[in-house]
């Protein structure tokens, strides 16, 4: 993801710090004591109890750090089949989702996690089951239990009209998930806003398939992850079926509803690139984003060849200042369309949507990798001085951040992760040479592709590619009060 706020800073600091090195500002330590999560209420029993000692009962959360209750235990989410009848007049939803699951343990009772919208079904195994809810905890109690090993099929039926969810982190308009603006409806979750709109597994380290069928009235056009596999037209609305058969975190399933003008190019190896633009767009802005074949060859040399069926993106009209890396199809607001913000966004999809974080505390390892590799372009496009230039700006203002490692729950996307986290990567490129650092970006891609990993992976990778000891290395640039100085 990426906010407007931190590139406008950027390119001012880039430009006028470059040549003042030597006057920089005084190190600030803040405070960086996590505060609570807002985007879970406390969860209180209901009978099954979540916190219940019964080994039978899935855990209500998965214990991260500043978001406690998000995600849930006793299964492996496998497939979602998301079915949305959207009343856009209305801004209501008709909907339905199916989960495809295992389980984990034996289970008389799990949770999904999902927000504000009316359950008026829930069936396991075509059965119907019992259900209750508190604060974005539903906890589902199967007629019978489920022993550990067995796949099963939950179905939740639901309607009403998405809230946007408040979140310490991150504020799009009011709030993030579904997001009802005046063109039309798109979806920004980072970290938390999927729940808004449908019920989940709701954590990156459970990541499933999805099957998307969302039917919209003419001409309100629908664009999900993965590939338009199916298009129904039911006389005065139209159904959209999208596939996307990658492994996905939640909190990058996207579906946009507008009235959008197609835009189609390929990329490497024939690869579909599919992008809409909502139709007020102008040509200029449609325009912004004719480079992105060039950055896909790039960035798939560079690190490894495109990690999906597709890419493209959702551009909306409205002036949001963010822009999100939705797997298969970032979305930007209308004031994102530069070029490092979208390269951003395209790196990504190699490091955040197919190597995607184990816990949100170690946000770096998506923030500050899309950073760096807009620098990369930088210095593939414009030269080795360019490059220089933008870092050595970036090292100076980056004297008052906080340790990249160590976000608060509402600094997850402030600057240091973003920039002090890029300028770990280049600290690194220098301490171990070119050969080595590429390698150590490779070797980690191809190891944790389509799956999860954490500081400690990435740290403990870089000393086995290198053999070097980079303990004090990675000490000093992610979790010291002070800025170290540039190797």
């Amino acid at each position: 993801m990426l906010k407007k706020k931190h590139h406008l800073l950027f390119a001012i600091f880039a430009l006028v710090l470059s040549a003042c090195l030597c006057a920089l500002p005084i190190p600030i330590t803040p405070t960086v004591q996590p505060s609570p999560p807002i985007v879970t209420p406390t969860l209180t029993p209901v009978p099954p109890s979540p916190t219940s000692s019964d080994p039978t009962i899935g855990a209500a959360g998965l214990g991260d750090p500043y978001y406690p209750l998000m995600g849930n235990g006793g299964y492996d989410a496998l497939h979602y089949e998301l079915t949305l009848d959207v009343d856009m007049a209305k801004d209501a939803v008709i909907g339905s989702t199916v989960l495809d699951a295992q389980a984990t343990q034996d289970l008389s009772a799990f949770n999904l996690d999902f927000s504000g919208l009316t359950v008026r079904q829930v069936m396991v195994d075509s059965a119907p089951a019992e259900f209750s809810r508190n604060g974005s905890e539903l906890t589902v109690i199967p007629a019978v239990k489920l022993t550990s090993g067995t796949m099963f099929e939950v179905r939740v039926g639901y309607e009403g009209t998405p809230k946007e969810l408040s979140d310490p982190s991150l504020a799009v308009g009011d709030g993030i998930g579904w997001l009802d603006f005046q063109s039309g409806v798109y979806t920004i979750n980072e970290p938390s806003g999927s729940m808004g709109w449908f019920p989940s597994n709701n954590y990156p380290t459970d990541k499933a398939t999805y099957t998307f069928r969302v039917t919209v009235a003419k001409p309100y056009v629908a664009a999900a992850n993965g590939l338009l596999t199916d298009t129904v037209d039911n006389g005065n609305s139209t159904t959209y079926v999208w596939e996307e058969g990658k492994p996905m975190a939640s909190y990058l399933a996207s579906v946009n509803i507008a009235k959008f003008n197609l835009r189609t190019a390929v990329g490497p190896g024939g690869l579909p690139i599919r992008s809409y633009f909502e139709s007020s767009l102008t040509e200029a802005d449609i325009q912004a984003y004719d480079h992105l074949p060039e950055m896909i060859a790039f960035y798939s040399n560079l690190i490894a060849p495109y990690p999906f069926e597709a890419y493209g993106v959702v551009v909306m009209p409205e002036s949001v200042g963010v822009a999100m890396e939705n797997q298969t199809l970032s979305v930007f607001g209308a004031d994102m369309g530069f070029e490092d913000s979208i390269a951003h966004e395209l790196a990504h999809q190699w490091f955040g949507d197919s190597v995607t974080i184990s816990n949100w505390p170690d946000i770096w390892l998506n923030e500050g990798f899309a950073t760096y590799m807009e620098w990369l372009w930088v210095e593939h496009t414009q030269g080795k001085e360019a490059y220089n230039s933008q870092i050595n700006g970036m090292y100076a203002y980056a004297q008052v951040f906080f340790p990249p490692g160590n976000p608060s729950p509402s600094s997850l996307f402030d600057g240091s992760v973003y920039i002090r986290g890029g300028l770990v990567l280049h600290a690194l490129r220098v301490t171990v040479g070119d050969e080595t650092f590429f390698d150590i970006l490779q070797t980690y891609y191809q190891r944790y592709q389509y799956s999860n990993a954490s500081s400690e992976d990435f740290i403990a990778l870089a000393e086995e590619v290198s053999g070097q000891d980079l303990g004090p290395f990675f000490d000093a640039w992610l979790y010291g009060s002070h800025m170290p100085p540039m190797p």
